[in-house]
């Protein structure tokens, strides 16, 4: 069953890998992408920056949690959410332990597609293949035991998650598995709710023809179920509603979370490092200084929202 969540990226330094962490208090996305590494990555911007669609292998890095939560905090320290001009890091980010306890999942791309614009996603697309003889990395071997069960609670009727995603507008991603078993998300165009589950309008193009999919409204609703293709509709039959995590639901709880949610945050980090053999990692006194790659990405943003800004 593929499952679409929004993440965070960045790049490796020599560009190789687009990387992502997942938090260790919610390890199931790195434990889906330790057991089968096929992974589909989507960016996307306005209406007229270009549609990326991405293919890859994932390695999964979880054998050093104080050299994955520095690594994050430097990709990420610029980020309006975390950059210490707009965020105390002493008070705030500093404690945040449950949050940068990050799983590393890098994903090294097997083939790239792209449109200009989302528009142009009525047609073929732009392509590149990686070489036959690319060696794609592995992942950290598992740790032993069983993975900690989620502490939150079960979803609440589906219906009632789609009437809620629907009334505040949110963009819905459909995502199958394409010929090749790779989960590859595309944008709706349009969705309404109907007696067993969702009606779509998709784009013209589209890179599987139906089988178990995913619709997710930003992460927050999400929903499984069997997805069947006509023309550039999708009707998603659903069977369930996943549980909203309460971080996603409320997005103040990531730095800020209710006592329940780190209590449980936290007993879970417990279980994942034991598990592992490794204590939890300290946050660094002072934030760490920036990597390239993140100077580049708030340098690049910035200029955005100028050009925003002066294109009314």
């Amino acid at each position: 069953m593929p499952i679409d969540t929004p993440l965070v990226t960045f790049t490796s330094e020599d560009l190789a890998t687009i990387d992502a962490g997942t938090g260790l208090a919610y390890p199931w996305k790195a434990e889906r992408a330790r057991r089968n590494p096929k992974t589909g990555l989507l960016f996307e911007g306005s209406a007229h920056q270009p549609v990326v669609s991405i293919a890859g292998m994932a390695a999964v890095q979880d054998a050093d949690f104080q050299a994955n939560l520095h690594r994050y905090l430097a990709e990420e320290i610029l980020a309006p959410y975390l950059n210490p001009k707009l965020v105390d890091y002493e008070t705030v980010t500093r404690h945040a332990i449950w949050y940068f306890t990050r799983i590393l999942i890098c994903v090294k791309p097997v083939f790239v597609r792209w449109w200009r614009t989302p528009a142009d996603t009525d047609g073929p697309p732009e392509e590149w293949r990686a070489p036959i003889d690319t060696v794609y990395p592995p992942s950290d071997r598992a740790p032993p035991g069983e993975v900690s069960r989620a502490p939150w609670r079960a979803a609440a009727p589906w219906r009632n998650l789609a009437q809620t995603a629907l009334a505040r507008g949110a963009p819905g991603h459909l995502t199958l598995l394409d010929a090749q078993g790779f989960p590859l998300p595309i944008r709706a165009r349009e969705i309404q709710a109907q007696a067993e589950g969702f009606r779509l309008v998709m784009p013209g193009w589209l890179p599987w023809s139906g089988g178990k999919a995913t619709l997710s409204f930003e992460g927050v609703e999400t929903f499984v179920g069997e997805a069947r293709i006509e023309g550039t509709e999708a009707l998603l039959r659903v069977e369930r509603a996943m549980p909203v995590l309460p971080m996603m639901a409320d997005l103040t709880e990531v730095l800020h979370p209710r006592p329940a949610t780190r209590a449980a945050l936290m007993a879970r980090l417990d279980y994942e490092t034991r598990r592992r053999g490794q204590p939890l990692p300290t946050m660094p006194a002072q934030p760490p200084e920036p990597t390239a790659g993140a100077r580049l990405r708030a340098e690049t943003a910035e200029a955005y929202r100028g050009l925003s800004t002066a294109d009314g």
